[in-house]
């Protein structure tokens, strides 16, 4: 028998025994009554103001979540690409997973569109040279192509799907047609590589594709749809070939000397994209190549084609309804190119005509002569010329007794004209030859624009001098000329009367 304070020790040590036990239970209680926290935030918020309708939703987002982490890690990229591929087939399912991809994908993305803004994307270009170009033994869809028989095979990736690694970051292009046959280059990387994307591999990529394209490239030879079938975008506006004319300037018949000075031009027209930014002129030339049939006028501008590895633009003015038809024509004109107008004096009646008015009541020659000359000459020398870089402009005509003088640029120079000339071409404010130009140019018939042609010149520190005294002698050659024509026409006012 237990006394009573042996009694009421073993109470109190049972009781002290079961107090872990007891704690171990509501632990457990505790656990079993937890809540994930979805299902909480459906009780204590959507559902008291949606209903229970929205927590069914909140629910089911929260299993797709699952599932889709799920996905993530038992199947490969290419598998998940497929079943969202897939899912976005269904109109219905393609907002609700872009929504739900956008909030959850770690990836961005960046899209290189053929047309953009209705202008041709030469980044997408770059990029598809690029992509097209990365042959090897493990590559297994490939295309050939050849265009000559005597040329070589030329091998390009034909793949949609394109997966490569840059400095042990993975990158995945896909080439995409969409709807009304746009095409797009998407590159698609994880986030956390955005700098490395933006900052060096896009550069790398750009400058990789448009090396490709100068190795390969072939010189193509354009014209322009008549504006009734223009599409909506600007590929229709022109309707290309390869050019495979094969004169150049050792086959060109000519004087020697002439063509030597050509070509001087030329090469240095081509290096001479810091001049025009210093001088602050448009990086364009402009020819006017005249005579018979048969003096080799067209043969000079395959040369000068051959030669560049410029792509020829050969415009055809009676196609063109407008001055604004003109313009969109010249926008989508690419650099590195020459427009070509032959036989201006014949296109159209563009002598005299720069307002384009006509007879009242008279529509049809409204519509004829909306294509103006001030248009042509905007064309030429306007602010729209400078619509593009490293242009060169070629005119050709048999008759040039039939060109309106502007079209040849015969507004004289005057000697305040030429100062300036001398200082945004040769950064000249005075000198000893002025004297003697300013008195030439009161006697002489001359553009700025030839006057301009004299003045260019690449360096400044040898060449100055040397600029200026041609100048003096063109413009003695021009007033002899002028001269002789003068005096030839009094005789012939003489004999007359």
């Amino acid at each position: 028998m237990l006394h009573k304070g042996e009694n009421e020790r073993h109470t109190t040590q049972l009781e002290i025994m079961s107090q872990p036990k007891k704690r171990e239970d509501q632990t457990l209680q505790t656990h079993k009554t937890r809540k994930p926290i979805i299902e909480i935030l459906m009780g204590s918020i959507v559902k008291p103001m949606f209903g229970n309708s929205l927590t069914t939703i909140g629910s089911n987002i929260a299993g797709l979540f699952f599932i889709w982490s799920t996905l993530k890690r038992s199947f490969p990229r290419q598998i998940q690409q497929l079943l969202l591929n897939a899912i976005q087939r269904v109109p219905i399912l393609k907002k609700l997973s872009d929504k739900i991809l956008g909030f959850l994908s770690p990836y961005a993305h960046i899209s290189f569109s053929e047309i953009e803004e209705r202008r041709f994307n030469f980044a997408y270009a770059a990029v598809k040279t690029y992509l097209g170009g990365k042959v090897n033994s493990g590559v297994k869809n490939l295309k050939g192509n050849q265009l000559k028989e005597n040329t070589s095979l030329d091998l390009k990736r034909d793949d949609v799907t394109i997966e490569e690694e840059y400095e042990g970051v993975t990158m995945c292009w896909e080439i995409l047609k969409c709807a009304k046959g746009k095409k797009i280059c998407k590159l698609t990387f994880h986030r956390s590589n955005w700098d490395v994307v933006t900052g060096s591999y896009l550069s790398y990529v750009m400058e990789e594709g448009r090396s490709i394209e100068a190795r390969k490239k072939k010189v193509k030879v354009y014209m322009n749809n008549p504006s009734l079938h223009w599409k909506h975008h600007t590929k229709g506006l022109w309707t290309s070939v390869d050019f495979e004319h094969p004169a150049t300037f050792d086959t060109l018949a000519m004087d020697t000397e002439k063509k030597d000075e050509i070509l001087s031009d030329l090469l240095a027209f081509r290096d001479g994209k810091e001049y025009y930014d210093r001088i602050g002129k448009a990086w364009k030339r402009g020819y006017l190549l005249f005579g018979p049939p048969g003096t080799g006028k067209s043969t000079m501008i395959a040369a000068i084609a051959n030669l560049m590895k410029y792509n020829i633009f050969d415009l055809e003015l009676t196609s063109i309804e407008n001055n604004w038809e003109l313009k969109k024509l010249l926008i989508s004109t690419t650099s590195k190119s020459i427009i070509v107008i032959e036989d201006i004096d014949c296109s159209l009646d563009l002598t005299g005509e720069r307002n384009g008015k006509d007879v009242k009541g008279d529509k049809e020659g409204k519509k004829k002569k909306a294509l103006t000359l001030s248009g042509l000459l905007n064309f030429i020398d306007g602010i729209w010329s400078a619509c593009g870089q490293e242009r060169i402009i070629v005119f050709t005509t048999n008759h040039l007794e039939k060109l309106d003088r502007a079209l040849i640029r015969e507004a004289y120079c005057t000697f305040g004209a030429f100062k300036i000339l001398a200082k945004n071409y040769l950064n000249l404010d005075s000198h000893p030859l002025f004297g003697k130009i300013e008195s030439l140019l009161k006697e002489t018939k001359i553009t700025p624009a030839d006057v301009a042609e004299n003045l260019m010149v690449q360096d400044l520190q040898t060449e100055v001098d040397g600029s200026l005294n041609g100048l003096i002698r063109t413009l003695e050659i021009i007033n002899w000329s002028q001269k002789l024509k003068a005096d030839g026409q009094h005789s012939k006012e003489i004999s007359q009367i």
